[in-house]
């Protein structure tokens, strides 16, 4: 009767841990990848910087900024400057053709994208500015755009608008939507503002198109 009983008490246990591995394969199965600490924290960060950066060889850009945060676990994988991000954009020449200012900057280093949000500020060589609140700058296309609005002051024009699109140098863009002011002559009666076709307009140069 004590066999009995022992081999039934063996029995229950073997028959416990059968239904508790099984359990524990079954949560396995429906158990998503755990995310580590380090996946959400950056591999590098640098604080009071002040660096210049190449392209190609060619020195092209001085980067200012609080800090300096790479992420190689994110996707994508981007660095970050969240405390104020300054940008001069230097030519083959080393002479400056703009340069960028605002309070948050992104960029994408597998898309060579940048992302700049809040009070975005830019300057160009024709002593145009530029101000909005969000601007991406494609460097695979050379190419500044924005669908936020935008303010453009100038030495003789102002433009307002959406959907802005430039190329790198800020001196030959559109936007949509426009509206602005316009320069005249003295005793010449003002003439009707150009209207762009469609909702668009377009510059190379001070003079509106």
């Amino acid at each position: 009767m004590r066999i009995l009983t022992h081999i039934y008490s063996i029995a229950a246990v073997l028959a416990t841990a059968a239904i508790l591995f099984f359990s524990c394969e079954s949560e396995k199965e429906n158990t998503g990848p755990v995310l580590g600490e380090r996946d959400s924290l950056p591999w590098l960060k640098s604080q009071g910087v002040s660096t210049l950066i190449s392209d190609s060889g060619i020195i092209r850009y001085k980067l200012i900024s609080e800090d300096w945060f790479m992420y190689d676990k994110k996707d994508p994988t981007y660095w970050a400057f969240e405390k104020g991000f300054f940008m001069e954009k230097f030519d083959e020449n080393f002479h400056v053709e703009a340069f960028i200012n605002c309070d948050t900057a992104y960029y994408y280093d597998q898309r060579h994208l940048w992302e700049l949000r809040s009070r975005v500020f830019i300057k160009n060589t024709k002593g145009e500015t530029f101000k909005t609140t969000l601007l991406y700058w494609d460097q695979n296309i050379h190419e500044f755009y924005s669908p936020a609005y935008m303010e453009i002051i100038g030495e003789t024009q102002s433009l307002r608008g959406t959907n802005f699109r430039s190329n790198e140098q800020m001196t030959q863009y559109s936007i949509h939507m426009s509206s602005g002011a316009f320069p005249f002559d003295e005793g010449e009666e003002p003439q009707p503002e150009p209207q762009p076709e469609p909702d668009t307009l377009q510059t190379n140069t001070q003079q509106a198109k």
